[in-house]
């Protein structure tokens, strides 16, 4: 019987279900995967590997979530490796000894000392003709907690605020140089308000400037009717401007005509609320000297100096630079307690002499709130004196128009 025989091909045509075709191997992926086995190395068949997947022959679609996990698999491998110390320089800096090896940290000053040696100094031609000796350098560290102590402790002066009245006359230059030289030795803060009438004159504002001391130029416009009260309403405009910004200090009222002791200006700060001190006061005839102010029993005021029997019917015998205030009476009567917050200024209703007991009535009760300057009241710290020139002429820019008339040739 005769058998009829087919040729059978070496791929069989098998349909899947799902309408798809085996992979065939002439297909692009395949042919890359069958040259790779004879022409790759292993490390690159690795890396092919994970790159390129083969088609599965259940479903043909592409596993990314499986590449995904083996990249960030490896990836964390390469990570631990790479930290991963491969020698043993750890192990031995352990086992060292840092101080004694050349890898510390301890900085070291350098200790060199270099004496000359003066025993061979005739010997020239030595080049090595000195002696290296090791000094230890060390570190002394100072107090700095005394330092410290010294800066948390340090309390701000109180500022002084001197009121001066000036007018155009003779000596005025001299005694406001002489003043304010004096002011310039007082330690700061110390605010010098001086007071001109109608105008403030270039003379004076320049020597101001010069005096290197802070100061404020006031001018009072107050048209007087007797040329004796111009001082009471020179101070009243300082007081004034003290109560318009408020400015907190001591005031005292400093005549350009007196005399000031460096002391004074340094007690003064010392004041509370209201301070006074005797003066010592040349009389008018120029015989003799007086002294007025204040008895006291430490700094207790219990009496008063007084010897002129016109003044004696004044409550407080006190001199107009006798005595000085804490600034804050001015404008702020509420800490105080003060009666009546009425202005507190110098009256020119009153007689000549009374101008003083007048104002401290409107800003002490009694002596029991006065402070004797200093402890004791031994001391005259400051002169009233009536030194003035009435008959010279106030000469205009403080210089000499004229020249003198004689005018003699050198004897060279």
């Amino acid at each position: 019987m005769a058998s009829i025989r087919r040729t059978l091909s070496p791929y069989h045509y098998r349909p899947y279900q799902n309408g798809s075709i085996p992979l065939s191997i002439q297909s692009p992926s395949q042919k890359f995967l069958s040259n790779t086995k004879t022409t790759l190395s292993p490390l690159r068949k690795f890396l092919v590997g994970i790159f390129i997947q083969k088609h599965s022959r259940k479903n043909n679609h592409f596993s990314w979530k499986k590449s995904l996990y083996r990249c960030l698999l490896f990836f964390f491998l390469g990570f631990l490796l790479g930290i991963a110390p491969f020698n043993n320089d750890l192990s031995e800096l352990k086992n060292r000894d840092l101080r004694n090896s050349d890898i510390a940290f301890e900085i070291k000053p350098p200790f060199l000392s270099i004496k000359q040696n003066v025993e061979n100094v005739a010997d020239r031609s030595r080049e090595n003709d000195f002696v290296v000796r090791t000094e230890e350098l060390k570190v002394v560290e100072k107090g700095g907690e005394n330092e410290d102590s010294k800066i948390l402790d340090f309390v701000p002066l109180k500022q002084l605020i001197v009121v001066t009245p000036t007018y155009n006359r003779a000596l005025q230059a001299y005694y406001l140089n002489r003043l304010g030289q004096v002011l310039r030795l007082v330690r700061p803060p110390v605010l010098w308000i001086v007071v001109e009438m109608n105008a403030a004159s270039m003379e004076t504002a320049d020597i101001l400037r010069k005096t290197a001391v802070m100061y404020r130029h006031l001018v009072c416009s107050k048209n007087l009717t007797n040329v004796k009260d111009r001082g009471v309403h020179q101070r009243n405009t300082a007081l004034e401007h003290i109560e318009r910004h408020r400015l907190d200090g001591v005031v005292y009222f400093a005549d350009d005509d007196n005399i000031y002791s460096l002391e004074l200006f340094e007690k003064i700060r010392e004041i509370n609320r209201f301070g006074t001190w005797p003066v010592g006061m040349l009389a008018q005839s120029k015989s003799k000297t007086i002294l007025e102010g204040p008895v006291c029993n430490g700094s207790q005021v219990i009496g008063w100096h007084t010897n002129q029997k016109s003044k004696r019917l004044r409550r407080f015998h006190v001199d107009m630079s006798g005595f000085a205030f804490n600034s804050t009476i001015l404008w702020d009567p509420g800490t105080w307690h003060r009666p009546s917050s009425d202005p507190i200024r110098q009256l020119d209703t009153v007689k000549e002499g009374f101008q003083e007991t007048t104002f401290i009535e409107q800003v002490v009760e009694d002596e029991s709130q006065m402070e004797g300057v200093p402890p004791g009241c031994h001391r005259i710290m400051n002169w009233h004196l009536h030194l003035e020139a009435r008959e010279l002429v106030y000469p205009i820019g403080w210089t000499l128009q004229k020249n003198l008339d004689a005018v003699l040739p050198s004897k060279s």
